[in-house]
């Protein structure tokens, strides 16, 4: 029994170094730091660091991998968390959105704030920085309603469904 034991540890061990070969992309493609969120808004410095803190992790190609990330399989997790979000939202290309998806991601953002699904609680947890307190939230709701072009106009029922596929 020692020796099944004894071979199965060694066996995960082999397999834990090997995964380590397996390392998740963190290239950042070219891209024009001039149609950034921030740099198209020039949002106060108090809203800035909350975006930053909060959202640009997962939302940007400004990504600041932890130590942790270094690893695998816990460097697959992130990774494909950060892809997820990017997918979803990408602050650093925003310019590229046309106005009636750039006005549905804000749509979007709002509600995952108000209904506090972002910043992700799994997160925060990890990253104490990024939590916002509500008088925080509603700043930051607040600054992002400011940008609204086309609330309530149905223009962002039309970008939901693109956004979908």
């Amino acid at each position: 029994m020692k020796k099944i034991f004894k071979w199965s540890f060694y066996l995960l061990l082999i397999g834990f170094v090997v995964i380590q070969f397996i390392r998740i992309d963190k290239t950042v493609p070219e891209y024009d730091k001039s149609g950034d969120f921030i740099s198209m808004h020039n949002p106060d410095q108090k809203v800035a660091d909350m975006l930053h803190n909060a959202c640009y992790d997962c939302h940007s190609y400004e990504s600041v991998y932890p130590w942790y990330a270094e690893i695998a399989p816990f460097s697959w997790w992130i990774g494909h968390h950060i892809e997820e979000g990017r997918e979803h939202l990408n602050f650093s290309v925003w310019s590229t959105y046309d106005a009636g998806k750039q006005d549905h991601k804000l749509e979007e953002s709002i509600e995952e704030i108000q209904e506090n699904k972002m910043p992700d609680p799994n997160y925060i947890k990890m990253h104490g920085n990024a939590e916002l307190s509500d008088s925080d939230k509603q700043i930051l709701v607040s600054f992002l309603q400011s940008l609204r072009t086309n609330s309530g106009s149905g223009e962002s029922e039309e970008h939901e469904e693109e956004d979908e596929d």
